[in-house]
């Protein structure tokens, strides 16, 4: 399937979407990798993992780069030689890239309630402004939560950061579709300005969170 959505943030910065349908064969005759990134995919035992690998591949085409212009870090982070900030996501059969001029992060979440389970290990004074009793907001509200810190961590990439003692995301409406953000972790303080969006495919049974922040 050819790109899914694409969102133009700001003028500097794009998301971009890819629901993925295609097999495997289909999406690696579409790329050219380098060898190491080569390595990288021959190593992954599921084929899905594999599939969203090569869709982040087919998005930064999109984009006008290619697999040569992507690189990792020590820490695993993504980033190109030029002055443009990339982040990627995946989550089941969606695959997103934001590229942008700005320092920015990205995450997307399939909403469950699965998530309840595990609130107490991310979320801290976040739990004041939360109404347990309304449980598909709850969901959703959680679900965003996480994709914030997710990508807060992923642009600050730091060892020892806590989801839960470090990062704090401020109350907000859903229906806002934005928040803030601050990191407090050891004597560096940031702020961030955090946005979402929900993405909804017919191929796929459920509701997914997609969550991007800017460093301020």
């Amino acid at each position: 399937m050819p790109l899914f959505q694409t969102i133009q943030c700001n003028a500097t910065t794009k998301i971009l979407v890819w629901e993925i349908t295609e097999s495997y064969e289909e999406l690696v005759s579409q790329v050219v990798l380098k060898e190491k990134t080569q390595l990288r995919l021959d190593k992954m035992k599921s084929q899905m993992h594999q599939r969203a690998f090569l869709s982040v591949r087919m998005l930064i085409q999109e984009m006008g780069f290619t697999d040569k212009d992507l690189h990792y870090d020590e820490f695993g982070k993504p980033y190109f030689d030029c002055d443009n900030y990339i982040s990627i996501t995946h989550s089941y059969h969606f695959a997103a890239i934001i590229i942008s001029q700005e320092t920015v992060g990205i995450d997307m979440e399939l909403q469950r309630e699965k998530i309840i389970r595990i609130a107490d290990k991310f979320v801290d004074s976040e739990f004041d402004y939360l109404d347990q009793n309304n449980i598909e907001q709850y969901v959703k509200k959680l679900t965003v939560i996480w994709g914030a810190k997710e990508a807060i961590f992923k642009i600050r990439n730091e060892k020892g950061i806590s989801f839960k003692d470090h990062i704090k995301v401020k109350d907000f409406l859903l229906e806002n579709n934005q928040t803030q953000a601050s990191l407090h972790f050891d004597d560096l303080i940031k702020d961030f300005n955090v946005q979402y969006e929900e993405i909804e495919s017919s191929n796929f049974d459920g509701k997914f969170s997609l969550v991007y922040a800017f460093e301020k």
